[in-house]
């Protein structure tokens, strides 16, 4: 079974509007909450780039 968790930026709130990360079978999993059965499972050094990219851009 896979523990879901919310992005801290997704605003909090039970809606449908946030990125929901996931760990199984030694895999990082992630999904948009209005769409649960499409999950992806990117490589870490995929997300780790994307995510520095979106840090600096909000500078």
């Amino acid at each position: 079974m896979i523990q879901w968790q919310k992005s801290t930026y997704s605003g909090g709130a039970d809606g449908n509007e946030c990125v929901e990360l996931g760990w199984a079978n030694d895999k990082l999993l992630l999904r948009e909450s209005d769409a649960p059965a499409q999950v992806i499972s990117p490589a870490p050094a995929s997300l780790t780039a994307l995510l520095r990219r979106l840090r600096a851009d909000r500078r």
